[in-house]
């Protein structure tokens, strides 16, 4: 037994070996800062402080949709299925790791019988003549009567009959994979890389569905105002047409003073049924990401109320922050798989030894069944080396550094799509704020050209056409504004989802650490 438990700590001890590179964080392929220039905002070195999507998005009401969206978005519990599924694969992997001990009792009986077969001989000598010898048993004749010879004893069969009890008692191992060269130890290291990929994934996931349900949100409330301007629009329409057709009836205007009224009107009036069905869809939108019915009492009044609940922001961002966000994470954590399989494939070319152990009792009563004589253990190593695979070995190893090297390319990819993302919407963070201010102005502008051009109207110093452009005029100056509006927003929410959204984990010189996805 002690030799047994020693034969099993040696083996124990000699595993741990790797044959795997050494991972090292690649250096990323961008700039450390991000553009500069007339179009972009000016920007510190710092790093970005920790935020949360409360600290963008202020408003209750989009806060509240957002916690109904992480308790109920379909994506998102596929999502956590995924990480409960991989984080299971892993431990399965660990388990090689560790020998595989199995308990067994058995009792057994055997009964068996076995036939033999006896000749007796017997000769008798009689008073005279000749005398016929009875039938012997067991092999014993009855001499004849009478002078001569007696008769020949019979034949004679023996039954023996017998029975065997067993009683087994065993703990065991079988073929235990002994890593002297790091094989299994590879696999469970790939494995542990691919929950945290994983997992990675889902907050991917869930940094998506917060970013899609606060642009969802945004575009309701863009569409709101955007319905409120063609019912305004369609409002001051239909009184211009009453007013045209009464002066039309009075001699003063012409027809086709009316009939350009009336397109106003009408174009006001399809504006009003196409928000209609967008507001709709928005809703229908909104309800998917949520994943439950929406209370209206959530949805914004408008996108001038809706775009100040954006929060900007904390200055001072270096590209460096790509490292955390959860696709570029992701994209490591499988570059860090990929480059473990480099040592299993490596360590298959390897001998691969194994250990089989067994202790036990035996004894053919169970009284008895675990005292010292019973007792009886047996160790049987094994090795094996594939001498001849026709190269399918080396080709395991190509295989698995082709991948490892696509897995990089992929990552550095990762990091330079990020970074163009985030360059994207701080070019139109630093232009946005004068865009909207221009359209500010034309609004207002717009509003006045209007007044005026009504007022000259009526007074017959200009034609109703200029009066019909400057309402032109206006309404497109309305639209815009609006439109802008809520890209000013938008871009804010961009900006949070293409920097990665919620501080989750710490980035470290070994790489990023993911913390379990959920809460608030």
């Amino acid at each position: 037994m002690t030799r047994l438990f020693a034969t099993l700590s040696a083996s124990v001890a000699l595993a741990g070996c790797s044959l795997a590179p050494t991972y090292v964080r690649p250096a990323p392929p961008v700039p450390n800062s991000w553009p500069v220039g007339d179009a972009y905002l000016r920007q510190s070195e710092a790093a970005l402080p920790s935020v949360s999507y409360r600290d963008i998005f202020r408003d209750r009401r989009l806060q509240a949709l957002i916690d109904q969206a992480l308790a109920n978005n379909r994506d998102l519990r596929v999502a956590v299925a995924n990480i409960e599924a991989t984080r299971a694969q892993y431990r399965i992997q660990r388990g090689d790791l560790f020998p595989q001990v199995n308990a067994t009792g058995a009792y057994s009986y055997r009964e068996s019988s076995r036939s033999g077969v006896n000749t007796g001989i017997n000769t008798g000598t009689g008073a005279g003549g000749t005398g016929t010898g009875g039938t012997g048993t067991g092999g014993v004749g009855t001499g004849g009567t009478g002078p001569g010879t007696g008769g020949t004893g019979g034949v004679g069969t023996t039954v023996v009959s017998g029975s065997n009890s067993t009683f087994q008692a065993q703990l065991g191992l079988t073929a235990f994979e002994i890593d002297l060269f790091g094989r299994v130890r590879s696999l469970t290291g790939a494995a542990l890389s691919r929950y945290f990929a994983q997992e990675a994934a889902a907050r991917a996931t869930r940094l998506t569905l917060i970013g899609d349900l606060a642009t969802a949100w945004l575009n309701y409330a863009a569409d709101q105002s955007l319905l409120t301007v063609a019912e305004q629009t369609a409002v001051a329409a239909r009184a211009s047409v009453r007013l045209t057709d009464a002066r039309r009836r009075g001699g003063v205007s012409p027809r086709t003073d009316v009939r350009q009224a009336e397109q106003i009107l009408a174009t006001a009036e399809a504006d009003l049924a196409e928000q209609r069905t967008l507001l709709a869809q928005d809703i229908n939108a909104i309800q998917l990401l949520v994943g439950a019915p929406v209370d209206r009492a959530l949805l914004p009044g408008g996108i001038e109320q809706a775009a100040q609940a954006i929060g900007e922001l904390p200055a001072g961002i270096d590209s460096g922050v790509l490292l955390r966000r959860p696709d570029v994470v992701q994209a490591e954590y499988s570059l860090r798989a990929f480059n473990a399989e480099i040592g299993a494939a490596r360590a298959a070319l390897f001998p691969r030894i194994t250990l089989t152990g067994l202790v036990g009792f035996a004894s053919t009563a169970l009284r008895t069944l675990f005292s010292g004589d019973s007792f009886n253990w047996s160790v049987a190593p094994g090795i094996s080396y594939p001498i001849f695979r026709a190269g399918a070995g080396r080709a395991g190893v190509d295989y698995s550094v082709a991948q490892r090297d696509a897995a990089l390319a992929n990552y550095e990819v990762t990091i330079q799509g990020a970074f163009r993302e985030v360059s994207d919407a701080l070019a139109r963070r630093g232009t946005i704020s004068e865009q909207l201010a221009a359209n500010q102005r034309f609004y207002t502008a717009a509003v006045d050209t209007l007044n005026l051009t009504n007022a000259r109207y009526r007074g017959g110093i200009d034609t109703y056409l200029t009066s019909l452009d400057a309402q032109r005029q206006l309404y497109s100056a309305q639209r815009t504004l609006v439109q802008t509006q809520l890209v000013r927003a938008a871009n804010l929410v961009t900006l949070y989802r293409t920097l990665g959204g919620d501080s989750l984990l710490d980035v470290t010189d070994d790489g990023p650490r993911p913390v379990p996805v959920g809460g608030k």
